[in-house]
């Protein structure tokens, strides 16, 4: 079964096509998919394109990639793997011609209806066509949301639509061994750099909680190295693999604060699933599939306003048995209900029937 992959990143960049797809890759092939992955963009120019550089370098990126775009649509296949979208730019152009060839599955994990683009690209952002995405959804197959309000979305489009949480690898993601008692208790925040305006809001809370304990806690945030923040003297970090994993070891509390908007509440909690892989308590937003992944007290905590989050870190950080209580319980959440291995056979197995649909 040969299995094309199609998004818009290349490999170990984009977080959606990190955690939907490149983590299940060694369960699909073990499955017996044939994978052949094709991004659209090198990572050089993904940092270029996203980032504050001239249009005449934009759009010989954008060239580049289109041209690279078509000719992995010429590569046999028996399911084209669509991730979010398969080119950045104009239409459902590719995903049609895909669609002429092999069958379609269509993956994704934002409300990405909704017209959202970066700062840097905001005067090109008549480029970006969301009204492509419901024709992309009628031109698949079989569609995979990540979350149930995504699915609702999806179901006005399509009558083939399954929900497949966004996932972690509990065997990667783990801690080394039960977290000690430190003095000094960190807390962190990893994401990227369009979701630092999430982490914002809750900047005065961290202040007040510094005010409170003083060197009793340290932050660290990663994911934008040009982020600072001098009350805090918070100086943000650059995202690598293995920074992030060190990062995540060392975190005792893990946060994942979010607004609630329409994009939102489409949002799969993968923020808060990783911290919590780790066995960080976590204190998340009560926006979206936030709600069905915590049961606060239990394997987290939910808060709602500045008041709650300062009170519930505060608990957290004066009680160093409960953030050992709180984290074991969830990671086990995770490795039970989100995790790569719990979804990667009904992932196999919608996959399999896609494939025998485009060889029969």
């Amino acid at each position: 079964m040969r299995l094309l992959f199609l998004g818009v990143h290349g490999r170990d960049r984009s977080p959606s096509q990190r955690y939907r797809f490149e983590a299940f890759e060694p369960g699909l092939r073990a499955a017996g998919f044939e994978i052949d992955y094709a991004g659209a963009l090198t990572s050089d120019e993904a940092r270029d394109f996203y980032g504050p550089v001239s249009a005449l370098r934009k759009g010989r990126i954008a060239a580049r990639a289109l041209a690279r775009r078509a000719l992995s649509l010429t590569r046999p296949a028996d399911v084209v793997f669509v991730q979010r979208e398969a080119f950045f730019m104009l239409n459902e152009w590719s995903e049609w011609l895909a669609h002429l060839r092999a069958t379609v599955v269509f993956d994704f994990d934002d409300s990405i209806w909704i017209h959202a683009v970066s700062e840097a690209n905001r005067r090109f952002g008549w480029l970006k066509n969301v009204e492509k995405i419901p024709r992309i959804v009628r031109l698949s197959h079989t569609v995979l949301a990540g979350n149930e309000y995504l699915a609702q979305w999806a179901r006005a489009h399509s009558n083939n639509v399954h929900v497949v949480p966004t996932c972690v690898d509990t065997a990667h993601f783990a801690p080394l061994g039960p977290r000690p008692a430190r003095d000094v208790v960190t807390i962190g925040w990893s994401g990227s750099p369009s979701t630092f305006a999430h982490l914002r809001p809750l900047l005065p809370v961290l202040e007040r909680l510094k005010a409170k304990y003083g060197e009793r806690v340290r932050y660290r945030v990663m994911g934008d190295p040009s982020f600072s923040h001098a009350p805090l003297q918070l100086q943000g970090e650059a995202w690598t693999a293995p920074t992030e994993l060190e990062l995540l070891r060392e975190m005792d509390i893990g946060l994942m604060p979010l607004p609630d908007d329409a994009w939102t509440r489409g949002k799969c909690g993968l923020k808060g699933l990783v911290s919590m892989s780790m066995g960080a308590a976590t204190v998340m937003s009560p926006v979206g599939v936030n709600r069905e992944i915590v049961t606060p007290g239990v394997d987290g905590f939910l808060a709602a306003d500045d008041d709650a989050w300062f009170a519930q870190l505060s608990e957290l950080v004066e009680d160093a048995a409960l953030r050992q209580r709180i984290g074991a319980a969830g990671r086990q959440t995770v490795i039970d209900r989100y995790s790569v291995q719990r979804w990667t056979p009904t992932l196999v197995d919608l996959l399999k029937r896609a494939a025998l649909r485009s060889t029969t």
